[in-house]
């Protein structure tokens, strides 16, 4: 018998994505709560790995190695993911606040934030040094400094087992080139650890000509200088620091009972409020208090997934029990590391790939994650319904339109407009309505939910409505909202409308626009639709009206459509996938602003792909096309998924009726739908140049002349 799906009624909300989370994720994603919505805060679309850290910094591991990809991981557990850092939690509304995003509403929460090491007691720190901690950040840094050449000078501040590490590390990562590298205490160097497992650590670091400091209070930093007292001085090129590992300052804000900043957890790892828990670095273990290390945060995965589907469903809780003591393994910059438990060390090669294996083997679980099985195909079934399923899942955005043939010969049966004050234009997705003398265009756009955010949704489906009327040289002016939510519960309904309506909101502001209205339903799936209207103070901007030899300037790099098919799959990689959702959210005002003043025609790329929109321009112009297929900016990451097969449900509709361009990863992406894509406008060769430096200037680096318009067969659209 057929199950029904639940109502969605209660929201899990993780900050932070820390080891401990990761593994929640992934548990989650074998065994979901029914009826229960998980989001995911993290700051980026990657969570590094804080046991290969020393191994990247040594070059051992490459970035991808080190990352652990939350969009794949939230992908599979089919939670959202919100990018953003969070910047408190407010236990009276139940909601948590974000720099990124409209606050998130819970009813369970989970703080797994880690800590930072940046020092703002340290006069010069923030300006001039880059803290280990958040590893993502620093990682990005030092990746940046170790591709230099020539040269260098390391000074690390904190002394402790992570400060001796990466100077090792860094040590290591730049033997062949004339490097000093310094580490620096204000006490004696490695002091927590065992006397001969500090000792061993001390002749490694001493064989790698790291230079101690210790005993030297710092005083204060400069550009590439470490101030000392007593007047003296360090020269280094790349100041990082370990010392002084300290709480995000909002956990303390929270009104939740802190120690030391540290949330306070019992043993059931719940905080002061019963409906928040913390794990990690960030918690304080009042039951059982241990220093910070990556195992505890580890084991108390499989005792936070129980109590938080527990404390989301009324269940009994269990209790976590740390070990009193564990395993230690350091790495010593080369392919070699010290191990240390109960207070007996052993050291060498063999324990590196012990090290290494463990933490192999911890990433391999996220490599490999589980994926929804799609259910087999009822049988007997009406013919033709397996074609029309096509061989793909059924993309969102752009991607979930109809083909433009079949949606041109439905267009193609109604009678022209009767009134004479609209104009509609054959091709352009807004008309011209005259108003007591003023001019309005008119434009209406839905999106089918491809990202399970729906803030980002709004923001998405408000920039890319915004598109027509930015094509024509308009200036928005009103907007109305058309929203289809999932079954959710009234205050999870709540929840999710308020997100939507704020994120719109601000666009439609931003651009000068109001919303004034709209209409809500509740269906399968979420959907946003956006109706606008624009004023014109000049002609608008049509398709038609672009004369021979006119430039083709295209404002964004295209691969939406084939990023987030792959996104669906599991096959893209979230860095990539947070690109596309940052273009797709990049408005096209200033740039709408700067075309207008030399544009012949314009249009938004969208549904209809890159060489679509070219040609509808050269239809309505009565003109042809060349494309110059390498000047044409891509996404990261497109191409690569388009060489291996990767594409929109809507690829092949728009591919049809181009044969005479081949068949090559890059040429497939002149047909890939795209949502939120930029403009595309015929500019007069002669001022070509001069517009695309001042859409540069005005934040579109990626604005390029694409090729060029001439005499010939009317839409015809070739490259080169």
């Amino acid at each position: 018998m057929h199950q029904p799906t639940l109502p969605l009624s209660q929201d899990l909300v993780l900050i932070g994505g820390g080891h401990t989370h990761a593994l929640v994720l992934r548990q989650w994603a074998m065994r979901p709560l029914p009826g229960a919505r998980l989001t995911l805060i993290n700051p980026g679309p990657t969570a590094p790995y804080s046991g290969m850290l020393p191994g990247f910094v040594a070059g051992h591991y490459s970035r991808d190695q080190l990352d652990i990809d939350l969009v794949r991981l939230t992908g599979a557990a089919n939670a959202r993911l919100i990018i953003g850092a969070a910047t408190g939690i407010d236990p009276a509304s139940g909601s948590v606040r974000i720099d990124t995003h409209p606050a998130v509403g819970f009813d369970s929460c989970s703080v797994d934030i880690g800590i930072t090491s940046d020092m703002p007691s340290l006069p010069g720190f923030a300006e001039y040094a880059v803290p280990a901690k958040p590893l993502g950040p620093f990682a990005a840094r030092w990746e940046a400094f170790r591709a230099a050449s020539g040269p260098t000078r390391v000074a690390v501040i904190g002394g402790g087992v992570a400060g001796s590490e990466l100077a090792m590390a860094m040590a290591h990562a730049l033997r062949g080139r004339p490097a000093t590298i310094h580490l620096i205490d204000n006490s004696t160097i490695l002091s927590t650890l065992p006397a001969k497992s500090a000792q061993r650590l001390r002749d490694a670091m001493r064989s790698l000509e790291v230079v101690l400091h210790e005993n030297v209070r710092v005083t204060h930093l400069s550009e590439n200088t470490v101030h000392l007292d007593g007047a003296r001085s360090i020269q280094a090129d790349f100041i990082t620091g370990t010392a002084g590992a300290r709480p995000y300052p909002w956990l303390a804000e929270s009104g939740l009972e802190t120690h030391d900043g540290f949330l306070v957890v019992n043993e059931k790892l719940r905080t002061s409020d019963k409906r928040i828990f913390a794990v990690g670095d960030c918690a304080y273990m009042a039951h059982a208090p241990r220093p910070k290390a990556g195992v505890y945060a580890v084991r108390q995965a499989p005792v936070l997934f129980h109590n938080l589907t527990s404390a989301l469903s009324s269940g009994a809780l269990k209790s976590y029990k740390p070990q009193k003591d564990y395993l230690k393994l350091i790495s010593l910059g080369e392919k070699s590391a010290l191990g240390d438990r109960f207070g007996v060390n052993f050291a060498g090669p063999w324990v590196w790939r012990w090290k290494d294996s463990i933490d192999r083997k911890f990433m391999a679980r996220f490599d490999t994650l589980p994926r929804m099985q799609t259910p087999p195909l009822p049988y007997p079934r009406a013919k033709g319904s397996t074609a029309a399923l096509g061989p793909k899942p059924l993309c969102g955005g752009c991607g979930a339109k109809l083909g433009r043939d079949a949606l041109a010969q439905a267009v193609s049966t109604l009678p022209p407009s009767h009134r004479g004050d609209i104009v509609s234009l054959p091709g352009d997705d807004a008309a011209v309505l005259t108003t007591g003398g003023a001019r309005q265009v008119f434009t209406t756009d839905h999106l089918r939910s491809f990202w399970a955010d729906p803030a980002v949704m709004a923001r998405i489906a408000a920039h890319h409505a915004l598109g027509d009327v930015w094509a024509m040289g308009a200036d928005p002016q009103a907007a109305t909202l058309s929203i289809t939510l999932p079954r959710l519960s009234d205050r999870l309904g709540q929840r999710s409308m308020t997100e939507i309506l704020t994120a719109a909101d601000q666009v439609l502001r931003e651009a000068g626009a109001a919303i004034v209205g709209g209409h809500s339903s509740i269906g399968d799936e979420l959907t946003i639709g956006l109706a606008v209207t624009g004023l014109c103070t000049r002609d608008p901007i049509t398709l038609g009206g672009a004369k021979d030899a006119a430039a083709l300037i295209l404002t964004k790099p295209i691969g939406t459509g084939v990023l987030m098919a792959a996104a669906m799959s599991g096959t893209a990689r979230g860095a990539h996938v947070a690109a596309a959702l940052e273009a797709m959210q990049q408005g096209q005002m200033a740039a709408s602003h700067i075309l207008r003043e030399t544009a012949e025609a314009m249009t938004d790329v969208t549904g209809f792909g890159l060489a679509g929109h070219v040609q509808n321009i050269c239809t309505a112009s009565g003109l042809s096309a060349r494309l110059t297929l390498d000047a044409i900016p891509l996404l990261t990451g497109a191409l690569d998924l388009s060489g291996r097969g990767e594409h929109s449900s809507l690829y092949t509709n728009n591919r049809a009726g181009f044969s005479n361009i081949p068949d090559t990863p890059k040429t497939r992406l002149l047909f890939d739908p795209q949502t939120g894509g930029g403009l595309v406008a015929a500019v007069p060769e002669a001022r070509a140049d001069e517009t695309l430096a001042n859409l540069r200037d005005a934040g579109y680096p990626d604005a390029t002349r694409i090729g060029y318009l001439h005499s010939g067969s009317p839409g015809q659209v070739s490259i080169s």
